[in-house]
């Protein structure tokens, strides 16, 4: 499944787009492996409750996930996965 990250997750992940294989088909099992993968992103997104930082937002097909199934919203391998940071400015 192809992650588009923004902001400063270019920076950890190293582009624009991360190919990344979950062990399952939620957006959790997702970030997991994006984890995995790169153990710097897990303060940028993650709570230590496991649940996503304010601001971090998750966009599944252009939906964010809070208007799905949250963390346990189903993907599949076609779909367009999008993920951003909180990012400060004004």
């Amino acid at each position: 499944m192809q992650v588009k990250v923004f902001a400063n997750l270019r920076v950890i992940c190293g582009g624009v787009t991360v190919e990344v294989k979950p062990d399952g088909d939620r957006v959790i099992d997702v970030l997991e492996k994006m984890v995995e993968m790169f153990p710097d992103i897990e303060e940028e997104i993650f709570t230590p409750e496991r649940t996503l930082r304010d601001f971090v937002h998750v966009y599944i097909n252009g939906k964010n996930i809070v208007h799905l199934d949250g963390l346990e919203t189903t993907v599949s391998e076609t779909d367009q996965f999008a993920l951003f940071p909180p990012v400060a400015g004004g």
